[in-house]
């Protein structure tokens, strides 16, 4: 497969730091960013890569050359003029060939293990891929709306009025797309991606989000600049790569991230735990993911819908995004064993290897996200959950600040140690030898 970098643009806003340098060519710790993407595609086995640069940019194929030094066959189009993130498109035809190809953008920081991104493109047979993760500022970014599926059913512009709950669904700029996809590009000229190639895709049809943990974060603000360089001396770009084991902090969600009370049936109902934001805020910036692991029986029971528990998730996600906060991922399971409830969904009323303790939620996150159990946590506010983090062989949190009753089930699992609240088990945590 063949990869497309458009690293054209000027990157104004970066200019107090790279000078007449084009944005791809800036140094973060020591090696140019558009070198961190080249050098991350080689180690995926994609050599062939094709770079867009504009008039201004010859310093790019003045440093990359053909390629071979790195690894890499590289071959060069100048943008004569701008012709919008899509635009290049037609013109690159003949270069990339029949293929499906890999399309991103040369200011991106990212560090992703694309054989599983390829994997899942050619799995979903789809026309287009989106590479999207959540990130701690939804309320400005472009997202997608994705099915259960992982298919993708509509997009949100940044620059539209969201007077509703959404789900953090960023689309970060990196796509797989097929050739049935290029042989709809048809007249040369200036084109916007997303609304002029992607948005037509979608309706199509054949459009699937590979959601990913993985680092990717536009450099293009000297604030980012120095937040992607410091991640990058940490250890934690590459840290959070797919193609390694990942640590992950399973969360509980009633008397964890929301407060306990009544079971939540409607989103008017869910109100947050105090330090849920800056809880969540502490585990994005370390190397540990952060995924919510939940029972959710109101749904057999018949007391709320699916589509209803999507909406009070999506306002968990909203009101986590307003304070810079995301989650990772998200598990429910909706069954309940117990019969004789009014209003019950027969098929739902199972016993299932979903409903925690049992631990099929924490192995569907594990194989999406390559966690080690052994490096991982679980918090949650009764034994239930610690049950369900000892089933996996995850150390373990009792929180004190939720159930009222946190020993009724399991009374015999015994933490690694309880917290008074989310955010002091966090600390703990992320201190811990």
């Amino acid at each position: 497969m063949k990869a497309l970098i458009q690293a054209g643009g000027k990157g104004t806003r970066l200019q107090s730091i790279s000078g007449s340098l084009p944005k791809p060519m800036v140094a973060l710790d020591g090696k140019p960013i558009l070198q961190w993407q080249i050098e991350g595609l080689v180690r995926s086995g994609i050599t062939e890569i094709v770079i867009v640069v504009s008039p201004n940019g010859q310093v790019i194929p003045s440093y990359f050359k053909d390629g071979a030094s790195f690894g890499a066959k590289i071959s060069y189009i100048t943008e004569p003029a701008p012709l919008g993130t899509g635009g290049i498109l037609f013109q690159a035809k003949p270069i990339l060939g029949k293929g499906d190809f890999i399309l991103l953008f040369g200011d991106l920081m990212l560090d992703i293990d694309w054989k599983r991104m390829i994997a899942f493109h050619e799995n979903h047979h789809s026309e287009m891929t989106a590479f999207v993760h959540p990130n701690s500022h939804p309320f400005d970014s472009d997202l997608l709306v994705v099915n259960e599926k992982d298919e993708v059913t509509g997009f949100d512009s940044k620059h539209n009025v969201r007077s509703f709950f959404y789900e953090n669904m960023v689309t970060a700029g990196i796509y797989i797309l097929s050739n049935r996809l290029l042989e709809t590009i048809t007249t040369p000229g200036p084109l916007d991606f997303e609304t002029q190639v992607m948005v037509p895709a979608i309706s199509r049809g054949g459009v699937f989000a590979y959601r990913s943990s993985e680092y990717v974060k536009d450099c293009g603000t000297p604030d980012r600049f120095a937040t992607v360089t410091e991640d990058i001396q940490n250890g934690v770009v590459a840290a959070k790569c797919l193609s390694r084991k990942q640590k992950c902090i399973f969360l509980d969600r009633d008397g964890t991230l929301n407060v306990f009370g009544d079971f939540v049936t409607n989103a008017d109902k869910l109100t947050m735990m105090p330090d849920a934001g800056e809880s969540l805020k502490l585990i994005n910036r370390s190397r540990f993911l952060a995924i919510v692991i939940t029972n959710q029986p109101v749904v057999a029971r018949g007391e709320t819908s699916f589509e209803e528990l999507h909406r009070i998730h999506n306002k968990m996600e909203d009101l986590l995004g307003r304070e810079g906060a995301y989650l990772d991922d998200l598990y429910f399971c909706p069954h309940h064993p117990d019969k004789g409830f009014v209003g019950e969904i027969p098929q739902l009323k199972i016993v299932c290897a979903c409903r925690k303790p049992k631990i099929g939620l924490l192995l569907k996150a594990q194989e999406r996200y390559n966690i080690d159990f052994s490096q991982s946590w679980f918090i949650g506010d009764t034994k239930q959950d610690v049950q369900t983090g000892l089933n996996a062989g995850c150390r373990t949190v009792l929180l004190t600040c939720g159930d009222p009753r946190p020993n009724k089930l399991y009374a015999k699992a015994e933490p690694t140690f309880t917290s008074n609240s989310l955010k002091e088990a966090i600390v703990k945590i992320l201190s811990w030898k």
